[in-house]
């Protein structure tokens, strides 16, 4: 048995849908700008940029949402719905054809982003990260494995904030399917068991305000739901 210097931190895991079993949470990838409306929204040119990616801290992942305070030192809050897929089997270099069979499950999650800071940063030519991997900035919902559900080529993603939609796309709107995505960000890095990635958002981002209600969906893959409170 390791001893530690500290107390160990604890595992960020996500449940398992239909089992008791939680899916352990290693890293979290996330795409940027997979949705061509989205791209277009950000003001990027979808039919012209790569693929490109950052990361969330494992622990930032807040599993199946509820209630969250409001981040601190953002005046800009901003919802990003996603598909995630939570990797089984790691590898590098995966070619396209064989990526699919290194998923575990899919599951619903949001992409929170304190997007003043984003701007900020963008400006100063500075990296964002503490826009998009602050404390509790990725609510996820339950993993739902391939065995049941398959892998969701097609179907509506939807968010709502206080019953109003807000943002509203199909799956199949992804500019890189998630073949692609896995292939592409293995050639980067070395994916592993328990690796997350979150594979872009449609358009129709807007800002979070305190007492603010969200409900997420995809068909086949779940729900989520986050409100949030004063900070």
């Amino acid at each position: 048995m390791t001893d530690y210097v500290i107390a160990q931190p604890p595992q960020p895991s996500l449940s398992v849908t239909g089992t008791d079993a939680r899916f352990p949470v290693r890293r979290i990838w996330c795409v940027g700008q997979n949705y061509a409306e989205h791209a277009r929204e950000m003001g990027s040119d979808p039919d012209r940029a790569p693929p490109f990616f950052f990361a969330k801290p494992g622990d930032a992942v807040v599993p199946g949402g509820g209630v969250l305070p409001f981040p601190v030192k953002t005046a800009n809050l901003h919802y990003e719905v996603e598909l995630v897929v939570a990797i089984g089997t790691g590898g590098r270099d995966i070619p396209v054809d064989q990526a699919l069979s290194h998923v575990y499950g899919y599951a619903l999650g949001l992409d929170m982003t304190r997007r003043d800071l984003q701007a900020d940063a963008k400006k100063a030519g500075r990296p964002w990260a503490l826009a998009k991997g602050f404390d509790q900035s990725c609510p996820i919902g339950p993993v739902a494995p391939v065995a049941v559900i398959g892998h969701p080529e097609r179907g509506p993603i939807t968010l709502s904030v206080n019953g109003v939609v807000r943002q509203q796309g199909d799956v199949s709107d992804m500019i890189w399917p998630v073949a692609d995505i896995v292939s592409q960000l293995s050639a980067f890095v070395e994916l592993a068991p328990g690796d997350l990635i979150m594979t872009g958002t449609p358009a129709g981002v807007g800002a979070v305000q305190p007492g603010d209600v969200l409900h997420a969906s995809c068909v086949g893959v779940g729900t989520l739901d986050v409100t949030y409170g004063a900070a």
